[in-house]
């Protein structure tokens, strides 16, 4: 699976849980969110770390 590809879905997997946190105030969605807004944080690193190598090759 591509970079991208990983983005994506790990976004619209987070949605129905961003719904359930700001729209009905579940908690434990918000701790969900958090947790998913980690990784694609992590995971756009991996990516700009990725493209400036390639950049640099």
């Amino acid at each position: 699976m591509s970079q991208f590809a990983k983005v994506k879905a790990l976004v619209d997997s987070l949605e129905d849980d961003f719904a359930k946190f700001y729209d009905k105030g579940n908690q434990a969605a918000g701790t969900r969110v958090r947790k998913g807004m980690q990784e694609l944080k992590n995971l756009a690193q991996e990516i700009r770390i990725d493209v400036q190598n390639i950049k640099n090759s």
